[in-house]
């Protein structure tokens, strides 16, 4: 059968080497999933979601049953006081941009300590001239990278902390395309307890993308105040169409409903346009999903260090997100790849991605997405800009077993 898909018997026998290595990492995976398997039930049966809760609202939205109770569901599966799941976010960026805008007044400061956001946010923020950015409302921005070892740089924030005048720290859980390695649900929870003991009244904002059910906490749970992610992403259990989450305290959910619809009526308007039972379905199917992209993470890793590539994370080492970077250090293999990722995809399999001008980015991408929705990532995807040191990021995978197929077609491509 694997010759049907142009896959050498050399590819076979390195797969069946890495899925007889990969036993015990498979077992600790599957048993993060069954915990947050747990948490998903629980909230579920405390908010008696039933079919009243899939019907759909149009116009305004008043009183959308299915749309408040979905909300709750998010937030108690956060731990968190309030929360809101919408449609009407376009993407994860679209939350972090409503988010930040909603936080921030003239004069305030966003202070990143995870080192330049996404690339998608610079035109957001301000690094690259925009009419529109926050810094264009006279909202400032700074940053302080992380440690050589991906500690956070505790001696800086604490002196700038110190010197006041910071509204909201951004901590960016995934790499993005950098190279350094994501942030740690534990790492996370020592810098907030740090920044707190300086300061309780500073807003600790979290773009937690991808980084959703890989671990059994979540941000809220360790001293967050507010957290952004997207539905195409890992919640959405590749089944959401689009939309994305924001969850944490309750005033400051206020401000980020109002900013996103209008102030006054914030959290009580919005249509769902029969969106919540796949948001539902989303969520309850996303730990399977988180754990499979995990899976699909950890057999390419293992696979393609075996080739002699600059891989990170290892195979064995606890995982932050959903992500796993090769460095090619060659631009070729980088696009030969992500080409092989998307022969091996279910949809637009015969089409061929090459790099291009993206909306957002300053590089060159290449990116692969055979997906059923576009842009998810929690289907198997890859991509990366076209810079040195030529990294894929590759993410997703709703089954093990298809992500595996597109693993080995993208090895195969580049051998």
């Amino acid at each position: 059968m694997y010759s049907a898909l142009g896959i050498s018997e050399e590819v076979i026998k390195l797969a069946s080497e890495a899925e007889e290595n990969l036993k015990e990492e498979f077992n600790k995976i599957e048993k993060i999933e069954e915990y947050n398997s747990i948490k998903v039930l629980n909230a579920f049966q405390k908010n008696e979601i039933s079919e009243i809760h899939f019907n759909s609202t149009t116009g305004y939205g008043y009183g959308d049953i299915g749309r408040d109770t979905t909300e709750k569901v998010f937030a108690d599966i956060f731990k968190a006081e309030d929360g809101i799941v919408r449609g009407q976010f376009i993407s994860g960026t679209h939350a972090l941009t409503v988010t930040l805008f909603a936080l921030l007044r003239p004069g305030d400061t966003l202070l990143s300590i995870t080192g330049k956001p996404y690339d998608t946010l610079d035109e957001v923020i301000g690094i690259v001239d925009n009419p529109s950015s926050l810094k264009s409302f006279n909202i400032n921005f700074e940053q302080i990278d992380l440690k050589e070892n991906n500690e956070f740089g505790f001696e800086q924030i604490e002196n700038r902390l110190k010197n006041g005048n910071i509204k909201v720290i951004e901590i960016q859980r995934s790499k993005g395309y950098s190279t350094r390695k994501s942030i740690t649900i534990d790492q996370l929870e020592k810098v907030i307890k740090f920044i707190k003991q300086i300061n309780k009244d500073i807003i600790i904002m979290i773009d937690n993308c991808y980084c959703e059910f890989v671990d059994t906490k979540e941000p809220t749970e360790v001293g967050a105040d507010i957290v952004v992610g997207s539905l195409i992403k890992n919640l959405g259990g590749g089944i959401a169409p689009n939309g994305a989450y924001v969850v944490g305290k309750k005033n400051l959910i206020d401000l980020v409903a109002e900013r996103l619809t209008v102030p006054g009526e914030g959290k009580e308007v919005g249509p769902t346009l029969g969106i919540t039972k796949s948001i539902l379905q989303g969520i309850f199917m996303a730990p399977s999903v988180v754990s499979a992209s995990l899976k699909t993470a950890v057999f390419a890793s293992y696979c393609l260090e075996k080739l002699g590539y600059d891989v990170e994370p290892k195979f064995n080492v606890k995982r932050a997100d959903i992500v796993q970077t090769i460095n090619f250090n060659n631009p070729e293999k980088l696009i030969k790849y992500c080409q092989g990722i998307q022969a091996g995809s279910p949809i637009d399999s015969n089409s061929t991605p090459e790099p291009w001008d993206m909306p957002g980015y300053t590089d060159k991408v290449i990116m692969a997405a055979g997906a059923f929705t576009q842009g998810s990532s929690i289907e198997l995807s890859c991509d990366g800009p076209i810079r040195k040191p030529y990294t894929a990021f590759m993410q997703g995978g709703l089954t093990y077993q298809y992500g595996k197929l597109g693993v080995l077609k993208a090895i195969q491509n580049i051998m």
